[in-house]
């Protein structure tokens, strides 16, 4: 059967334009207002601009845009238990719970999370050195475990236990308060990803992506597939960023979409196809499947 050649199109290059915005976008108001890096202020005996005057302030855990409050739902859920109670401000996870619930969950994870762009530098990195690491050396079930012990944990240490060490905002947080809260966990992953498994912690270990992968599942969004068009060259297994396995039974023609909630709808596996047989569109939940 013919081989296709593998290319790269535009959802890749619109996918890491977002990466960008996202990562930039709670650096350039307190640039604005005077403000340098590391958390000091170049300006002189002016009023300086309050967070709450800023019209975007915060981080990817919890933020305020033009007035209003926004939580990571994740990072909500490790308040409620480390405090044992439920606060009114809880309120302000729903806007992003909703969204991420219709769109798809991990959608955060492909197009929104600072470390999948990081790492696809260190994918490229490792590329250029020739280092071979294994494919899935940890099978991606066990986010959702690491996601169900960290809250179990964060209830009995009552502290949030993973925003203590989340790599999610650290680059951010680093740049803007000069905190290295998180900083060395991404100097971990790093470390293993060069040396050890192609992302493994995206893939495997993240609690962040194992909680959005168990309601990823009800997205309407989907990779949609045209077995007509569909050639079996696998290179959109090849260019998948979650696992390759999600894509086998629409690649086996046994289902018209990827179904798994671990799908992060990248993108790549589209733009790898050589017959344009995936797309991305609205596609109704047949079932429920991590």
């Amino acid at each position: 059967m013919a081989k296709g050649k593998a290319k790269v199109g535009g959802l890749t290059v619109a996918r890491h334009v977002v990466q960008v915005v996202m990562a930039c976008l709670f650096c350039v108001p307190l640039f604005a207002a005077g403000w340098t890096v590391l958390g000091r202020y170049a300006g002189g005996d002016d009023a300086v601009a309050t967070p709450s005057e800023l019209p975007v302030w915060g981080s990817l855990s919890s933020s305020q845009i033009l007035g209003i409050d926004l939580l990571d739902p994740f990072a909500a859920l490790q308040v409620i238990v480390a405090s044992k109670s439920v606060a009114s401000a809880m309120l302000w996870v729903l806007p992003v719970l909703i969204l991420y619930v219709l769109i798809r969950g991990r959608v955060f994870c492909g197009w929104v999370c600072p470390v999948n762009l990081f790492l696809e530098v260190v994918d490229w990195i490792r590329g250029r050195l020739g280092i071979k690491v294994s494919e899935m050396p940890v099978p991606r079930w066990v986010k959702p475990v690491v996601a169900a012990a960290v809250l179990v944990l964060s209830a009995i240490v009552s502290v949030p236990i993973f925003e203590m060490v989340s790599p999610v905002g650290a680059l951010n947080r680093t740049i803007l308060f000069g905190s290295t809260l998180g900083l060395w966990t991404l100097v971990a992953i790093v470390i293993v990803e060069l040396f050890w498994g192609h992302r493994v912690w995206c893939r495997s270990l993240c609690p962040l992506g194992g909680f959005y992968q168990t309601i990823g599942a009800v997205g309407l969004l989907s990779v949609k597939i045209d077995h007509d068009a569909c050639i079996s060259c696998n290179l959109c297994k090849k260019a998948c960023l979650c696992d390759p396995s999600i894509l086998d039974a629409a690649v086996a023609g046994e289902a018209d979409r990827v179904a798994s909630g671990d799908c992060m709808l990248c993108g790549k596996c589209v733009d790898h196809c050589p017959k344009d047989a995936l797309k991305i569109g609205v596609a109704v939940p047949k079932d429920l499947s991590l």
